[in-house]
């Protein structure tokens, strides 16, 4: 997951947080994942307690954590989220 990630399924999962997520102060939540863009929309975050992803133009992304276990947990909320069915 760190050298590749499919923009496809993380602009898809972005989406499923906005559709079912809380919205609180531009920030949406949803399955402990919080979502959010920059002023322009052009940078979006996709967050936990501990894992910090930062998705950008030309689909470059950083991701900020201090255990592999967080990211692979983190991995794990994002596939759960990316099953939830459209109403």
């Amino acid at each position: 997951m760190k050298n590749e990630l499919d923009s496809r399924f993380l602009l898809a999962v972005f989406e499923k947080i906005r559709e079912h997520g809380k919205l609180v102060d531009g920030v949406y939540s949803l399955e402990g994942v919080k979502a959010f863009t920059d002023h322009d929309g052009y940078t979006l975050f996709i967050e936990d307690a501990h894992v910090k992803l930062r998705y950008g133009f030309h689909n470059q992304y950083h991701f900020d954590y201090e255990k592999e276990e967080h990211l692979q947990q983190f991995h794990k909320k994002l596939e759960t989220i990316s099953k939830i069915e459209d109403e």
